[in-house]
């Protein structure tokens, strides 16, 4: 789920005066009829976009009252948010001690990891990864052959231990897979699959048990090894996190898409009365990406979401998270060029490719700081085929730092959500004493000031004394980790501790 925001370097950084006398004939002519300026459609996005602080009260108190509705008992959906039992009841405590590995597989990559514990005196003693690129025709092939591909690649990885591993004698090597995939987790170590995304679409997969998909193909490649457990990256990234830190309570994703995740009483999950937890508590997997109650949403989200591939659904992380973000500036940038030639009199035609202005581009144009903006004018002319003035620069910036601080200040906005449902169910234990929030993913730890809008929406929705208590830590790339450790508390294997 995650998406790398990085300062972007530009390959033509020629002078814009000369592209101006090379303008493209093709360019699409725009409609001699102009009933709005810039400034009026930069006023009304600002005026739409607004998150004022009783507006982010609003969404964190609807994002509390979502989350416990969909905790509520009941066959199937109902109100409120997902709220997907993980049946992950046992966090690493530290004492964990011996050989063992991960898988993550999110997109178009999957990483494999080993870790070889050392209990409480010597913790993680060490560790190696791997990433290997899938190809393209296995996202659309059979089950079989995906599965196939990512056991032969673990199987390479493991036959490469060096010294500093080793597996008890006796033992399995025992594994723990990271799987961002719609999931209805039904144990531990197992899960059916709901849906594919991600441009996957494999046949043969969906209302299967993914590990015995994984399992089955381990077996085939002569891999001694079982899955002891599947987790999902947010839900590893809380693991990562606590095993350092046990006052780690929220794991939260900002990458290419978003998930929270959060550490539940039993006795606040309805739904599962009949789940017996040695340790009283459960992760649950919010999937706070379906949320839309009192979202501050604009003509741009609502043609962006009608033209998606999940219309009605996914609505906070199409406000959000990187992959929509850039999107929705780029529909406000061409309705201006085509409604007043916010970039002279013909529309570039670039411009209206849909994605054409990812997230990554336009945090670097945010990150552009000279007093012409020259960097702001080579990516736009670079990505989208735009030549601009500085004044449609500044226009431009005005655009995205609206787009980008609505998104960090609601993705704020659902963390003290979270935080409050917790306080509620605790009784002021939460708030009153120091509570971290784990956040994992390339938009956050990358976009400078997205980051700044989300710490600054908790800060101002709790208040000064009970921020002070509450501590936003950047955790990387710790859902591969995470699941290592998850496999380890979940051994099949008494601990020889």
């Amino acid at each position: 789920m995650s998406v790398t925001v990085a300062a972007l370097t530009s390959t033509a950084m020629g002078s814009f005066l000369s592209r101006s006398r090379r303008r493209k004939l093709t360019m699409t002519l725009r409609s001699d009829t102009v009933s709005v300026t810039p400034t009026e459609i930069l006023t009304k996005l600002k005026r739409d976009c607004a998150t004022p602080l009783p507006l982010l009260q609003q969404v964190a108190n609807a994002m509390s009252a979502d989350m416990r509705a969909g905790l509520g008992p009941g066959p199937g959906p109902g109100p409120g948010l997902p709220m997907i039992p993980t049946y992950v009841d046992n966090l690493p405590t530290g004492n964990e001690k011996g050989l063992f590995y991960a898988l993550d597989l999110g997109g178009t990559n999957f990483r494999v990891l080993r870790v070889q514990l050392g209990g409480k005196d010597e913790r993680v003693i060490a560790t190696e990864f791997d990433q290997v690129s899938i190809p393209q025709h296995l996202m659309f092939g059979a089950s079989e052959e995906l599965f196939d591909f990512i056991a032969s690649g673990l199987a390479k990885f493991a036959s490469n231990e060096d010294g500093r591993f080793h597996v008890s004698p006796g033992r399995k090597r025992e594994i723990g897979f990271t799987f961002s995939f719609p999931v209805k987790q039904t144990s531990i170590d197992s899960g059916i699959l709901v849906k594919w995304t991600k441009g996957f679409a494999v046949s043969g997969t969906v209302g299967r048990d993914v590990v015995a998909c994984l399992n089955e193909a381990m077996e085939r490649q002569g891999l001694d090894m079982r899955v002891s457990a599947l987790v999902n990256d947010a839900v590893g990234t809380l693991a990562g996190a606590e095993y350092w830190d046990n006052d780690v309570m929220v794991a939260v994703i900002l990458g290419t898409g978003t998930n929270a995740c959060y550490v539940e009483q039993m006795s606040a999950i309805p739904k599962l009365t009949e789940h017996v937890s040695s340790s009283g508590k459960m992760i649950i997997s919010t999937e706070w990406g379906a949320f839309s109650n009192g979202l501050p949403l604009t003509e741009f989200d609502r043609e962006m979401d009608a033209a998606s591939i999940n219309p009605g659904e996914q609505i906070f992380e199409k406000t959000i998270a990187g992959m929509y973000l850039g999107e929705i500036v780029r529909r406000v940038l061409i309705k201006m060029a085509e409604e007043d030639a916010l970039f002279g009199k013909s529309v570039p035609p670039n411009l209206s490719t849909p994605f054409i202005l990812g997230t990554p581009v336009i945090c670097a144009m945010q990150q552009d700081y000279s007093g012409d903006l020259h960097r702001v004018g080579s990516l736009l002319y670079d990505k989208a085929g735009v030549e601009s003035k500085l004044s449609e620069r500044k226009t431009v910036l005005e655009v995205c730092d609206t787009i980008v601080k609505r998104g960090g200040s609601l993705a704020g906005a659902g963390i003290v959500g979270i935080l409050q449902k917790m306080e509620e169910d605790s009784k002021g234990v939460i708030l009153g004493r120091r509570s971290v929030v784990a956040i994992d993913g390339g938009l956050y730890e990358n976009y400078p000031q997205y980051r700044a809008y989300l710490l600054d929406s908790v800060k101002e929705l709790l208040g000064t004394e009970k921020s002070n208590d509450v501590v936003i830590e950047h955790t990387k790339d710790g859902s591969g980790i995470g699941a290592a450790l998850l496999a380890a508390s979940n051994s099949i294997y008494n601990q020889d501790f």
